[in-house]
């Protein structure tokens, strides 16, 4: 453990700081803002999806359009509070026009995601899509054949669940897409409930 709650809660806001003004990347001469995350600081349950669009560079808060609103009607099915969860994503800035992000700008932003992992502390990692699920599996198996498994790894120094799941974005436009992000959704209370194993945890670190 980092440390107390309110002390990794603190250095969370530290690396906030540091983060919103992080000119790594061409990314940020086309931001608004950087997004880097909203939830609760010592979550269990963390999601990670794959870049801000307009609304969320806006307003600095990830997962504030229609495909949050569906994570956030999703998750209260699940029994799950939105305000009990942290949310972030792969990269901190919007990509213009929302295009996909690149592999430097993954890499160059991998490092804030680390150490939000690292400082948070969750126990289960649920990944939103193909970018997020990539980087932290380390494996370029597609969403659709790994969707709902859990899987054991270490990110950093910590191990956890790891589970992958579709991103909101795609169950929006796809109702068979829809059924199944639901129904994936509806094991993390479970999961949640299981110890995680420290051994062998496969390394998605950086």
């Amino acid at each position: 453990m980092v440390g107390s709650p309110d002390t990794r809660r603190s250095e969370l806001v530290e690396v906030f700081r540091e983060a919103r003004s992080c000119v790594k990347c061409p990314l940020s001469e086309s931001r608004t803002q950087v997004v880097f995350g909203a939830g609760n600081a010592n979550a269990d349950l963390m999601f990670v999806g794959e870049a801000p669009g307009a609304e969320e560079d806006r307003q600095g808060l990830p997962f504030v359009g229609r495909s949050g609103a569906l994570l956030t009607s999703m998750l209260g099915n699940a029994g799950i509070s939105r305000e009990d969860v942290f949310i972030a994503n792969t990269l901190k800035c919007r990509p213009p026009e929302n295009r996909n992000p690149t592999p430097v700008e993954i890499e160059t932003c991998k490092p804030w995601l680390f150490e939000q992992i690292r400082l948070i502390e969750p126990r289960v990692v649920a990944t939103l899509g193909n970018f997020a699920t990539k980087l932290l599996t380390c494996d370029q198996t597609g969403i659709t054949k790994v969707h709902g498994k859990p899987q054991v790894r270490r990110l950093g120094s910590r191990t956890v669940f790891l589970l992958p799941l579709f991103h909101p974005a795609a169950a929006l436009r796809a109702t068979g897409t829809s059924e199944l992000l639901a129904a994936d959704i509806n094991a993390l209370p479970e999961l949640l409930r299981q110890e995680v194993p420290q051994e062998p945890a496969e390394d998605g670190a950086p």
